[in-house]
């Protein structure tokens, strides 16, 4: 099953118990600091500024030759819980192999869906083809409800909703998926907008 994927959703799931003290973020140090550039699959991403980078500890999960995580971003750090879902943008490649008599990229969504539901999650509307980029993807949709909770001394009622939003493609018989994690449909779409894929051909100049 997708043990890269099910890393993020234990990482992003932090419950509203407490609120941590915030931080100022640091000035990234040049303009490109916050920017994921990835010349094997020819995408970008740009990582919204002040969040941590939390790509390592995730990797440390990885299985070799069946998949790494190559971006993992959150709003805050996981290990300090807050009042609000903690947005994340998670991007991993997976050894196709891995799933026998996967062929496409909508034989993927099994184990996702699968996954999903054994972390709380439910389909949001049937997935479907995008283009992003002249890219071809296809994007499946999760929503979970989170519990009410407090924060110091204070009740908080409502609850939360998380939404994740996977988009699939297969490159270089890999599959790759980038998983946004927001509690909204309009913080979804600004995650969304940070990816950009460019071409894969080396520069004539």
């Amino acid at each position: 099953m997708n043990a890269l994927i099910s890393l993020v959703l234990t990482f992003s799931a932090q419950a509203q118990s407490k609120t941590a003290p915030a931080k100022p973020a640091a000035k990234p140090a040049h303009e490109d600091a916050q920017l994921y550039r990835n010349t094997t699959f020819g995408f970008r991403y740009q990582i919204p500024y002040g969040w941590v980078d939390r790509t390592r500890i995730l990797q440390e999960g990885n299985e070799v030759g069946k998949g790494e995580v190559l971006l993992a971003a959150f709003e805050r750090p996981p290990e300090a819980t807050g009042d609000t879902v903690n947005a994340a943008v998670v991007i991993a490649s997976e050894s196709a192999s891995s799933y026998p008599g996967l062929k496409r990229a909508e034989d993927y969504l099994g184990p996702l869906t699968e996954l999903a539901i054994a972390k709380g999650f439910h389909a949001d509307g049937e997935p479907y083809g995008l283009e992003v980029e002249s890219r071809q993807l296809l994007r499946a949709d999760f929503i979970k409800q989170l519990g009410a909770g407090s924060v110091g001394d204070k009740t908080i009622s409502d609850k939360l909703t998380m939404r994740q939003c996977t988009l699939v493609s297969l490159a270089k018989g890999q599959v790759l998926s980038f998983t946004f994690i927001a509690g909204s449909e309009d913080e979804l779409d600004d995650l969304m907008d940070g990816l950009h894929f460019v071409s894969t051909r080396s520069p004539t100049h």
